[in-house]
């Protein structure tokens, strides 16, 4: 008669890990040809289609890398579903002065990149850089220096606008504790 054998599933801490026992566990593979990670990140396998790949979190990274979520809509569907997405997560948006993220790192809104387009500059630059395009192009055509010249009044506010949409963005941006 063999003798028993003590089990480990007693008190805390756990001594062993989660499934751990002695019964076997059901692991999926990735199902990339020649990986062995274990496969626990679905994936569909065609757009609206319920069968999924199942791929370690390498390769579903690889797989995800270049989804367009709005391919195949023409611009009126893209903005459309682009204001339906907004509307319906609005409740769950974090203030911006709590965010770990700096400029040019996919955290600016599509206003502040036309923004950004209108004073022509980089999506990663700085409060400072805004401020002194910003300068630069009022001066060039601000009312006072082309009196009565609508062309330069519409240039000057739209570029006060674009200043003014990424100034509030910066001040969203700082903490103020």
């Amino acid at each position: 008669m063999p003798k028993a054998r003590r089990s480990n599933d007693w008190g805390f801490p756990r001594w062993r890990g989660y499934e751990a026992s002695r019964e076997t566990a059901t692991v999926r593979l990735c199902d990339r040809h020649g990986c062995e990670e274990v496969g626990d990140c679905p994936a569909p396998k065609a757009p609206n289609s319920p069968e999924r790949w199942m791929f370690c979190q390498a390769h579903a990274a690889e797989y995800n890398r270049g989804w367009d979520y709005f391919e195949g809509l023409d611009k009126a569907e893209k903005e459309a579903r682009a204001k339906a997405e907004k509307s319906e997560n609005a409740g769950y948006a974090e203030a911006q002065h709590y965010g770990w993220s700096g400029s040019g790192d996919g955290s600016r809104s599509a206003d502040e990149m036309r923004a950004l387009d209108v004073l022509e500059l980089e999506a990663d630059a700085d409060f400072p850089a805004v401020k002194k395009a910003f300068r630069a192009k009022a001066k060039e055509v601000h009312p006072d220096v082309k009196p009565g010249d609508e062309d330069a009044a519409a240039e000057f506010q739209k570029y006060s606008l674009a200043y003014e949409i990424l100034k509030s963005a910066e001040e969203r941006r700082e903490w103020k504790g």
